[in-house]
C-alpha cells in the first residue's frame, strides 16, 4: 500500500511540476490586475476618493489625506511590479499588508468582500513563499551566465 502511494504521489508530482511556473504567473497577474483595476477607479474619480478617505474608510494611524495618496499610489506602483516579476517577494509582501490594512480599515467590506480579499491574500502568499517563477523579470535578472571551464 505504501509503494502504491509513493508512485501516485511521484505521478502527480512529474504532471504538476511543469505547471508550477504557470501557477506562479497566474497568481501574479491575477492580483496584479484587481489591484491595478482598483487605483484606476480611485484616481479617474479622485473627488470620490478622497471623500471615502475621509468619511468612510477608518485607515489607523496616518490623515485620511496621506492615506489617500499612499493607497492609490500602492494600488497603481505595487501591481505594475508584480505583474512584472519584479522584486516580487518584497512587491506582494507590500500588497499583502495593504491588502490587511484595506479589510481592517473598511468594516463595511466584511460583509460583501471579505471572501475576495482572502483569495487575494492566498495568491499573494504563494508568490511570497515560492517567489516570482520562471516568467518573470526577477528570473532573467537572476540568470547568471555560466561561466567557462577554463576560467
Amino acid at each position: 500500500m505504501l509503494n502504491f502511494i509513493k508512485q501516485v504521489d511521484d505521478l502527480t508530482r512529474r504532471i504538476t511540476d511543469p505547471l508550477i511556473p504557470f501557477l506562479l504567473l497566474f497568481t501574479r497577474l491575477w492580483v496584479a490586475w484587481v489591484f491595478f483595476k482598483s487605483g484606476m477607479v480611485k484616481y479617474s474619480s479622485w473627488d470620490s476618493t478622497l471623500y471615502l478617505f475621509e468619511y468612510e474608510y477608518q485607515v489607523p494611524l496616518i490623515p485620511w489625506q496621506i492615506a489617500a495618496y499612499a493607497g492609490t499610489a500602492a494600488e497603481l506602483i505595487l501591481p505594475a511590479f508584480l505583474a512584472l516579476g519584479l522584486f516580487t517577494r518584497p512587491m506582494t509582501l507590500a500588497l499583502f499588508a495593504f491588502n490587511i490594512i484595506a479589510v481592517i480599515s473598511y468594516p463595511l467590506l466584511w460583509e460583501k468582500g471579505f471572501f475576495d480579499h482572502q483569495l487575494w491574500g492566498m495568491m499573494m502568499l504563494v508568490n511570497i513563499f515560492w517567489g516570482a517563477g520562471l516568467f518573470s523579470a526577477d528570473k532573467l535578472l537572476n540568470n547568471e551566465p555560466k561561466q567557462s571551464l577554463l576560467e
